[in-house]
């Protein structure tokens, strides 16, 4: 089951970084007496393996960029996410006191509100813009990764290895960055695992709502929203992009369960 989840994440990758080249039409390309088009498992050409549109556009070809849009709001959201955390855990365990509640209350109360409510306050509030959609994505999740590394951080201060290094006189950054950020590492990189498949499902829902990803841009919950007005008629517009996103957030959840598994070292 990882390699599996491993040879399809890597198959994931490879498409997105050489969609311009795999492409065989542009996303956006229409052909009106081509549409709904079936794919070649349901008697269609070998023009359109997976189909057409409501307007005609190469199903395979707006799945390959879907890819690579979903996949990329995953990944900087959850990097996002990761810096957001670990920079608010830290300083929480830095400077203790009222920095620390500050940061414990911000935790509680991120955690306490639906987020999913808050992403369509924004979006409604704001409208809507790829970066913008980006950064709103960055702040699902940064909740769990802070309290994750205030508390390994508070411990790894406790230890005679920081000690050490700060009785030889190094500041902060270096004791943080240097030191303590690269031996809870781990913990931190199985943390972004689970977070990852969170935000695609969740791009997935809002896209699938109208408020992600806008066109003439698509995503696979912008694909699976478009092609729900023809499941009856047209059921292959949203079948690829659905099994790519369950495959996807599968193989993320089993990844992130055998990082666990193997750096934890409390599970040996």
């Amino acid at each position: 089951m990882v390699l599996m989840a491993i040879a399809w994440l890597t198959l994931m990758l490879i498409i997105a970084l050489a969609a311009d080249y795999i492409r065989p039409y542009d996303f956006k390309a229409l052909d009106l007496r081509g549409r709904l088009q079936p794919p070649v498992f349901m008697g269609g050409s070998w023009r359109h393996i997976l189909g057409s549109d409501e307007l005609g556009r190469d199903v395979l070809s707006r799945l390959i960029e879907s890819i690579r849009v979903s996949l990329l709001i995953a990944l900087a959201s959850t990097l996002i996410a990761a810096v957001v955390g670990v920079l608010l855990g830290f300083a929480a365990a830095h400077f203790r006191g009222i920095v620390e509640q500050l940061v414990q209350v911000l935790i509680d109360l991120q955690a306490s509100m639906p987020f999913l409510i808050i992403a369509l306050a924004v979006l409604a509030f704001f409208g809507n813009s790829l970066m913008l959609f980006v950064l709103l994505m960055g702040l699902h999740g940064w909740e769990r990764i802070a309290r994750i590394s205030r508390g390994l951080a508070i411990s790894a201060n406790e230890q005679g290895y920081a000690s050490a290094v700060r009785d030889l006189g190094a500041g902060p950054w270096r004791i943080y960055g240097r030191h303590i950020l690269p031996n809870i590492a781990a913990t931190l990189i199985v943390s972004m695992t689970l977070n990852f498949p969170e935000v695609i499902l969740l791009e997935s829902g809002l896209s699938f709502l109208g408020l992600g990803v806008q066109p003439p841009l698509t995503s696979l919950g912008n694909m699976v929203g478009y092609g729900r007005e023809y499941m009856q008629t047209a059921a292959w517009i949203l079948l690829a992009p659905a099994v790519v996103i369950i495959v996807t957030t599968l193989s993320v959840s089993i990844l992130g369960d055998w990082l666990r598994d193997r750096l934890d070292p409390t599970l040996r």
